[in-house]
């Protein structure tokens, strides 16, 4: 029984195949997704030893799945090795060394192929600084995965101070009750400010994803 799973994210069909045909035999359990989605869709679901993403992919780009792992705690442990035909592609989005994962040219031989993944295997052991807490830093370095969350925060927040004023007196914790209107107030601000800030980022973002996709037809 194979002991190890190898998720293998490109849309081309012989690229997946000829990963498959060249990992040594019983040893691995190779999974293939054609596009982005369904890539992370594998990720999110199975228990990987390894993903190998293709830099530019239908319905979802690499870019965006490799910016989902990176902001999932646990996901950013798996070891990963990106592929591209081009590697300006990929220095484009993140810039050399490429400390915790490897890269993969292609087209590549078997002895490049398994190069690439026990360097990718060591990378993913070394340590790393731990993720930021949610907010604005998060938002600009990590990506939609991370936006998303501070999008949900900035909901919350307003709520939470409108419905714990009028009891302050009463129950509220200790600070709440030193909190001022006007502290508030400024919280409400900057929130409007950070939402601002996100859409921005993904315009940005949405725009460059189309720009490559075009770039390349």
């Amino acid at each position: 029984m194979a002991s190890n799973k190898i998720l293998v994210i490109d849309d081309t069909t012989v690229v997946r195949v000829k990963v498959r045909e060249m990992l040594p035999p019983g040893n691995f359990e190779v999974l293939e997704a054609k596009d982005g989605l369904e890539g992370l869709n594998f990720i999110l679901q199975e228990k990987l030893s390894l993903i190998m993403l293709d830099f530019l992919l239908p319905k979802m780009s690499g870019w965006e799945v490799f910016q989902k792992v990176q902001a999932d705690p646990e996901l950013r442990k798996i070891p990963l090795v990106i592929m591209s035909g081009r590697k300006e592609e990929v220095t484009e989005k993140i810039t050399e060394p490429f400390e915790y994962f490897e890269f993969l040219g292609k087209p590549f031989d078997q002895k490049q192929l398994i190069n690439a993944i026990k360097l990718a295997m060591t990378k993913a052991k070394l340590p790393r600084p731990e993720l930021v807490p949610v907010g604005a830093g998060v938002a600009v370095k990590n990506g939609t995965v991370a936006t998303s969350s501070v999008a949900t925060a900035t909901v919350a927040a307003p709520s939470v101070a409108n419905t714990a004023m009028p009891t302050a007196a009463s129950n509220a914790t200790p600070t709440t009750r030193e909190a001022s209107n006007a502290e508030i107030n400024a919280l409400n601000e900057k929130i409007v400010k950070m939402q601002a800030e996100i859409d921005g980022l993904k315009k940005q973002l949405t725009q460059v994803v189309t720009f490559i996709k075009q770039k390349i037809k």
